[in-house]
This record gives structure tokens, C-alpha cells and sequence, in this order.
């Protein structure tokens, strides 16, 4: 019923030696799908273990691609051949991408030139890219713009109706988190509120910002309902329908160019 479309499966160190149990967790919790996240080439090995643990009841994929707060020598070594030998099945996205200001901004053309090449690699493979941003409002729209993407997620949106209206005219999709589940997220309820629902998923971004009433635990796919949850009280349906419209809106936006 749920998809999960951003988890650091990786980094659920809970699991690591008992990644079973995660699946039993995601089963009884009617979570079916999981998109795993990488932030560096080096994690692609053990991101593919959790992705061929996939059977009946989960599909497990993943993304390829460089978190914006990589190290520059990274980020300014980045080619779109990188996507092309790695890519198969199984990598369903890329990124995640995008541009953060916030940690570090001395490395601002460096995150602009691995952002571009990986909405360079999505155009040229038919993927969709997964967007980060963060303090980085103007830049991040400019650049979409500038590249033409119109094909990925705005993950773990926090921004304004000014920028989602933005994104969704280019034709992207945005995510949303259990930080709209926060008592203190209010503007972004009402953000959330007016946005068509056959462009909006939900995701954990797992290990970080558990959704209520998880929150102070680290997060996991299996707490995804919990979102939806707090999406359907924004728009008054159940968990269970939100689960199951953002489940659609994915394979939509998977299937975009087929």
C-alpha cells in the first residue's frame, strides 16, 4: 500500500546485522516499495545488498548519485558517464542532488556542475533525479530552469507555494516528510494543503526526522504511514488512500517516459 521514496537504508545502523527484521517491520506495516538513497559512489555495494532482498511482498530500488555536500574534488569529478556504466534496473533515480548552502557555501560551483550532470544523466536516461536544497531557494530554481529538467522529486520539501508551484510546472513531484506531520509545520500544512494530489509522495528519509508520534526515534521505512497519516488529516482522507494515491503518483512519475 506505502511507498517509501527516500530512505538511507545504509545508515539504519539497527539493522545492518538484522535486515529481516526491517522487512517484517515494512510487511506488518503494509509498506511495499522502498526507494534507497545514496549520497556517494563508494555506497552503491551495500545499498544493492538491501536491494536484492526484495521478494513478494517489498520492491527495494535504488538511486545513484552525489549528495551536494560531498567533498568539491567530488562534485567537480563527476561525468554523466559515471550514471551510464552504473545504471540498470534496479537504479531507479538519480541523486540524491541538488544544492545545500546551509553546511558549506564555498563550494558553490561545484555542487551547480554535479547538480547539472546529474539532471544531464536523467535526460539522457530517462530517470528522474531527487532534489535536495537547502538554503539555496533562488539557485535551485534558476538551475532547474536553466537545464530543463522536468523529470524528479523535490525531496523533503520545506520551501513555500511559490517554489512547489515552481517545481510542479516544470512537471516535477514533491515529497514530503515527517516534518509535515510536525506540530510546528504549520505554513507548510498549508503549503501541502493546496497542492494537486496526483503529484505528491511521501518518504522518511530515513534514519532522520521520524514523523510523529515516532518522533525522538531514529526513523525507518515502516513509520512511511505515519506521513500519510499526517497528509490525509491535511486533506480529509485516511492513511490508507494517501498511501495509495502517492504509490500511484510514483509509478507515474517511473514510467514517464515509457
Amino acid at each position: 500500500m506505502y511507498t517509501d521514496t527516500h530512505a538511507h537504508l545504509t545508515y539504519l545502523d539497527t539493522y545492518q546485522h538484522d535486515k529481516p527484521a526491517l522487512l517484517a517491520n515494512l510487511k506488518e506495516m503494509n509498506v511495499s516499495r522502498i526507494m534507497a538513497i545514496c549520497c556517494e559512489f563508494g555506497e552503491i555495494d551495500d545499498i544493492r545488498q538491501w536491494v536484492d532482498l526484495s521478494n513478494n511482498d517489498i520492491n527495494i530500488g535504488m538511486s545513484i548519485g552525489l549528495h551536494p555536500c560531498q567533498d568539491k574534488a567530488i562534485l567537480k569529478a563527476v561525468s554523466v558517464d559515471n550514471f551510464v556504466r552504473l545504471n540498470d534496473d534496479k537504479v531507479w533515480a538519480f541523486g540524491e542532488t541538488g544544492l545545500d548552502y546551509h553546511w558549506d557555501d564555498t563550494k558553490k560551483a561545484e555542487q551547480k556542475h554535479s547538480f547539472a550532470t546529474h539532471i544531464h544523466a536523467s535526460q539522457t536516461l530517462k530517470k528522474p533525479i531527487i532534489v535536495h536544497t537547502r538554503s539555496a531557494y533562488h539557485d535551485t530554481l534558476d538551475l532547474l530552469k536553466a537545464e530543463k529538467c522536468e523529470h524528479g522529486i523535490i525531496h523533503c520539501f520545506t520551501e513555500d507555494y511559490a517554489f512547489a508551484k515552481t517545481a510542479l510546472d516544470m512537471g516535477l513531484y514533491i515529497s514530503f516528510s515527517g516534518i509535515v506531520s510536525f506540530k510546528k509545520s504549520v505554513e507548510l500544512q498549508e503549503v501541502a494543503k493546496k497542492l494537486p494530489l496526483d503529484r505528491i509522495l511521501i518518504e522518511t528519509d530515513s534514519p532522520y526526522l521520524a514523523p510523529v508520534p515516532k518522533r525522538g526515534r531514529d526513523n525507518e521505512p515502516s513509520f512511511v504511514p505515519y506521513v500519510a497519516k499526517a497528509l490525509g488529516d491535511i486533506f480529509g482522507k485516511s492513511a490508507g488512500k494517501i498511501g495509495l494515491m502517492t504509490a500511484k503518483n510514483f509509478d507515474e512519475l517511473l514510467n514517464q517516459y515509457d
